[in-house]
């Protein structure tokens, strides 16, 4: 069985959760000794696609054509596109239309969680669908108190400076402009932003609140993983205030190196996460600001082994024999 793992685009989604959430498929077929091309002039017997723009359609339209099974990978829907770039509103319900044409291009669909399972359903999609996590390499994002101290030193941070960061585009979505509020409510605290996205493709009051100039507010853009996990061992909170998710690697990441995690009380988190224990939630700005002070100051527990519950059956190896068993399933093995 040789699958090809094709994804569109990967220039310019390799630094998105996307990009990170194909990647993790490669090492989940490597784990498993899952042979897989990424060239579609190779020879392969399925193919599993995960981007939506013209060339996927088309590739997978001939791909049907030949005879070749194809399961289509839904990480996106008409909710997370929403407020995200320019006139992502406007053209929101046409975006629907258009990944319902491609996902039904699939033999098989897969999506990262129930909860988007049940988006695509509601959509009104026939095509089997199974959710099965974007996974997580535990072994990568572990606890790592070395690791933890450079990333203060490399921002100037003291032992003693409460860190909270976040990671995400610049996107409103993202919960962006709560986190330059909060900023400002907690000038005893430093706020760090891990993430980009070009200025110039997203609205006038994204675009200001990124460039607010205070001096406890840090956007360094984009980091490299091998980096950038230490930033999660390094800082006293994980900050995830997103309003809408398919899932959200960058909470499983967290999760995964035990750091103090709040998320936004919303639909994706109801059977993932309960508040007060394995992670805490929070429904607004001042609910946020309420826990942030009580976990730095110890008023709230630690909740960093159970949070970690939540991803240890996630590593990527167990995510590779979930994809295998699709793929034998859809070739009729």
């Amino acid at each position: 069985m040789k699958i090809l793992l094709y994804s569109e685009g990967m220039k310019y989604i390799s630094k998105s959760g996307l990009g990170r959430a194909i990647k993790h498929q490669m090492k989940a077929l490597e784990m498993n000794g899952i042979e897989y091309t990424t060239d579609p002039k190779d020879d392969f017997d399925l193919m599993h696609i995960n981007t939506f723009w013209p060339k996927s359609y088309f590739l997978a339209k001939k791909c049907r054509k030949i005879g070749k099974k194809v399961v289509y990978h839904a990480h996106s829907t008409e909710e997370d596109f929403r407020n995200s770039f320019l006139f992502s509103n406007l053209v929101s319900p046409l975006f629907k239309k258009w990944i319902m044409k491609c996902y039904n291009l699939g033999d098989y669909i897969i999506t990262p969680t129930e909860y988007s399972k049940s988006i695509f359903e509601g959509y009104g999609i026939k095509k089997p669908i199974s959710a099965i996590s974007n996974g997580i390499e535990l072994d990568f994002f572990k606890y790592n108190y070395e690791g933890g101290q450079k990333f203060r030193e490399s921002f100037g941070f003291s032992k003693e400076d409460k860190i909270v960061i976040a990671v995400g585009l610049y996107i409103q979505r993202k919960g962006i402009l709560d986190f330059v509020e909060l900023a400002k409510r907690m000038p005893e605290y430093k706020f760090v932003w891990f993430g980009y996205t070009p200025l110039y493709q997203v609205p006038h009051k994204v675009r200001k609140a990124v460039r607010t100039k205070l001096d406890n507010l840090y956007f360094p853009g984009y980091v490299e993983p091998e980096i950038f996990r230490y930033a999660y061992s390094g800082a006293d909170v994980f900050l995830f205030p997103t309003y809408e998710e398919t899932e959200g690697i960058v909470l499983l990441e967290a999760l995964s190196t035990k750091q103090n995690v709040i998320v936004r009380d919303i639909p994706i988190f109801k059977d993932l996460i309960t508040d007060g224990v394995n992670s805490y939630k929070a429904k607004d700005n001042d609910e946020f600001e309420r826990k942030i002070k009580g976990i730095i100051k110890g008023e709230l527990p630690s909740l960093k082994e159970e949070g970690y519950k939540i991803v240890e059956s996630k590593n990527l190896d167990i995510i590779g024999k979930k994809l295998c068993e699709i793929y034998e399933k859809v070739l009729g093995k």
